[in-house]
């Protein structure tokens, strides 16, 4: 039997989720409510942490300076007030916590950046492929024109040699 709050959690927790790690560089869309009104606010910094698992209760900290002073929050994943979150840059780190980014200052602050390529949805890509030959007669006339550059190649080999 399942109790109530198990239900609960199953219907809050989010499935399309992006995988988020300690350095990533994240945008965090916040529904915030003032006045009866709803908006979207965004909220772009680097994760120092990641906390309470994988569950419903999972937190990122994200810190972002504004105006010279630093500025952090604390995110529930999770929590049905995020719209969605982005992930602009990933970078190399080597600890699960980054908390000594609080005190550090200019290249000290600085994470090495690491090769990041944003998810794509199959339907979208369309990044041309090198065409390939249509019939077979044209896959040997490439194949023939190659052999020629190699025979011509090896003999100036050798005359170097003697």
């Amino acid at each position: 039997m399942t109790s109530k709050t198990e239900k609960i959690k199953k219907i809050q927790i989010k499935q399309e989720l992006p995988d988020i790690n300690p350095g990533d560089t994240v945008k965090i869309y916040q529904k915030i409510k003032e006045k009866g009104k709803e908006r979207i606010q965004a909220f772009e910094g680097v994760v120092l942490a990641r906390k309470h698992g994988k569950g419903i209760s999972a937190t990122i900290t994200v810190r972002k300076i504004i105006s010279g002073v630093g500025v952090e929050k604390i995110f529930p994943i999770h929590s049905p007030n995020i719209e969605k979150i982005e992930i602009t840059k990933r970078s190399k780190v080597r600890r699960s916590k980054l908390y000594y980014l609080r005190e550090a200052k200019g290249k000290k602050a600085r994470l090495k950046r690491k090769e990041f390529a944003k998810i794509i949805p199959e339907e979208k890509k369309s990044s041309p492929v090198s065409p390939e030959p249509k019939n077979s007669e044209e896959k040997t006339e490439d194949k023939k024109v190659e052999e020629t550059k190699k025979e011509e190649k090896q003999p100036e080999k050798k005359e170097k040699t003697n």
